[in-house]
């Protein structure tokens, strides 16, 4: 009896102990190439888009929000974002993340502040969303 309620109970532990804790950026696939960079999304032809090269001629401090793929990652929590317009470099917290895993390939959104002290510009991450 004893022996069977330890069986049943490491089988329920079991998937948790196998599940992958690693969460970031996933270099499996290579990110697609700017010109094919599409985000489906669809709204009002004079919506005006924020890019990656409007975004660095903002002042410091300045919030922005940004459509594209990460496409490396540079160590600890700093990772290049890139859009059709360019490439910037990035600051994500493992709390921004929240576990997800985004691979160069899928579109994301990423929002937060201009760092224009640090040289280069960097946008500081509070919001991801895949």
């Amino acid at each position: 009896m004893k022996f069977q309620a330890i069986v049943l109970a490491s089988f329920l532990v079991m998937p948790y102990a196998l599940a992958d804790d690693q969460s970031g950026l996933k270099q499996d696939a290579a990110p697609p190439p700017p010109h094919a960079i599409e985000d489906g999304y669809r709204g009002t032809d004079d919506a005006k888009k924020m890019t990656v090269d409007f975004a660095k001629t903002m002042h410091d401090g300045a919030s922005v929000s940004l459509r594209g793929n990460l496409i490396s990652h540079k160590g600890e929590d700093r990772y290049v974002f890139r859009d059709k317009s360019g490439e910037i470099n990035v600051v994500i917290p493992a709390a921004v993340f929240d576990g997800r895993e985004v691979q160069p390939d899928q579109m994301i959104n990423i929002s937060g502040s201009l760092d224009k002290k640090s040289a280069p510009a960097v946008v500081r991450v509070t919001h991801l969303q895949k």
